[in-house]
């Protein structure tokens, strides 16, 4: 007589949450097949509603401060994953309200498309919850591709457009290749330490017995692929490529939660799995965020087709997250210094993806039916056309170049007070000089929009949700910069519960 295996209890509260918006993601799906064209906004606001509560079950998570494992921990719930969660949930949200309009006018919401750009956005983000929360190599990667396979497919949505096919098949290439170099990655370490376990593998690697070259040449993989992900140099090629020729909200669904879920998977990975070979990983992001500034700043001043500006601004924003995971390494030894340092990178991204997904959204404010607004001579004059939105977007191009008292000051402050908490005064002053002359692009939009004559007198419409949003986002950029604390206190009590655990 055979004894049964005894079957692992798995908890299903810690995801409940994914549950929520896989159920809501499908049912959105089938509802949306029997609307007619013009009940477009239900699909709308049973995607808005899903996030809703969605974010109403991961805020309660959140704050019961709690870190739960489950399905034989590979997910886990905890107060890092569960506050970038909300801001995922958040950076979404705001996504949609900003796109609706836009996605109308060129005929994504309509004909054979539906309402497969809300269904689509909402598999990403579940993908994007996913490796939030993955603390399995395989769970991790499924995360990555149920993201990244999403949004090939909304790169491609308008397929009679040749500028978004051509972007979508360069995304997807390079995307595979990308895909190809983490999966690698986590196989060399899979073999080096026999497991997919994050904390087994730190276990595992901490134990010194492991033969260093196979570790490393997987963490050289591995970091190759999260670089690609976050777009940092030399894996940034595609990003203004795929910026400039994606329908505008299709680059902001890529510009903005994607970015929050890689910063997830890189403090799960290095920090959490790969610490023990922090000194590697260190030196290989202090490259990547050198050449992220340099290459980022220097190149979109030369750019006059503000997506591609905005794509290579990303690059060089990327290089000062990357700033404050490198400066978390110096302080391993003083788990305080090294936990302000990642919540400073967390702080920094949140920041980013706030600001750009607001700068994204003006531009589709500005676009109408068979016009897109993505040059910079559609922003002159913008004060004289609606004073109001000249002053939202000055807000945000100030907070992008770092100017006080925007939100983007505080974030710039914290990072670099954490690298140089670290004694590399060259690398600090480094990362200053080319805020500063990264300002110049900025600073260029707010010039022509405040004293140049505009070449458009078309009045500009905006629906109500819109525009709320719209002064909504500008105006909490400028709140946060005046009062950061609550935020980078949430930022450091999330590191640090997690990273204690």
């Amino acid at each position: 007589m055979t004894t049964p295996i005894p079957q692992p209890v798995i908890d299903m509260v810690p995801v409940y949450a994914e549950i929520v918006l896989l159920i809501g993601a499908s049912a959105i799906l089938l509802i949306d097949m029997f609307l007619s064209q013009g009940k477009r906004s239900v699909t709308y606001v049973l995607s808005l509603l899903t996030l809703l509560i969605c974010g109403a079950l991961s805020y309660h998570d959140f704050a019961a401060g709690t870190t739960v494992y489950t399905f034989s921990g590979m997910f886990v719930s905890d107060p890092m994953s569960n506050l970038l969660k909300l801001f995922t949930y958040l950076t979404v949200g705001l996504t949609l309200v900003y796109s609706r309009q836009y996605a109308d006018d060129r005929g994504m919401l309509s004909g054979n498309l539906g309402g497969e750009f809300y269904v689509l956005a909402l598999f990403a983000t579940l993908g994007q919850l996913v490796m939030i929360s993955g603390s399995n190599f395989l769970s991790v990667y499924l995360g990555v591709e149920l993201m990244s396979l999403s949004l090939y497919a909304l790169v491609a949505i308008r397929r009679d457009n040749h500028k978004a096919t051509e972007a979508a098949m360069k995304y997807f290439i390079l995307g595979a290749l990308a895909s190809g170099f983490l999966l690698y990655g986590i196989s060399m370490l899979y073999g080096a330490t026999g497991t997919l376990d994050i904390a087994k593998v730190a276990t595992a690697v901490a134990a010194g017995t492991i033969k260093p070259t196979i570790l490393v040449f997987g963490l050289v993989f591995l970091v190759a692929g999260l670089a690609f992900k976050l777009g940092a140099v030399p894996f940034h090629m595609w990003v203004p490529d795929v910026y400039e020729g994606s329908p505008t909200a299709v680059t902001l669904l890529l510009g903005g939660a994607p970015k929050i879920a890689t910063f997830a998977i890189c403090i799960r990975l290095l920090v959490e799995g790969l610490l023990p070979m922090a000194v590697d990983w260190q030196q290989m992001l202090m490259v990547l965020a050198v050449m992220s500034l340099a290459i980022g700043n220097i190149t979109a001043i030369a750019q006059t087709n503000l997506k591609r500006m905005l794509a290579y601004s990303t690059i060089a924003q990327i290089g000062f997250v990357l700033l404050g995971l490198l400066a978390g390494v110096a302080g391993t030894t003083d788990r305080s210094g090294a936990a302000a340092a990642y919540s400073a990178a967390m702080y920094y991204t949140i920041t980013y993806v706030l600001t750009t997904i607001g700068s994204f959204g003006m531009l589709m404010l500005l676009s109408r039916a068979g016009f897109e607004a993505e040059n910079l001579n559609d922003f002159k004059g913008l004060s004289k056309r609606n004073g109001w939105f000249a002053v939202i977007m000055s807000i945000l191009l100030f907070s992008l170049a770092g100017v006080p008292p925007m939100m983007g000051f505080a974030a710039k402050f914290s990072v670099l007070t954490a690298v140089l908490g670290t004694g590399q005064i060259w690398l600090t002053v480094f990362a200053v000089m080319f805020s500063l002359i990264g300002a110049f692009y900025y600073l260029r939009v707010v010039k022509v929009m405040w004293f140049d004559e505009p070449v458009d007198n078309s009045p500009i419409v905006a629906k109500g949700d819109m525009s709320f949003a719209l002064s909504l986002n500008g105006l909490a950029i400028v709140a946060l910069g005046i009062l950061p604390g609550p935020l980078l206190a949430a930022c450091l009590k999330a590191i640090t519960l997690t990273l204690n655990t």
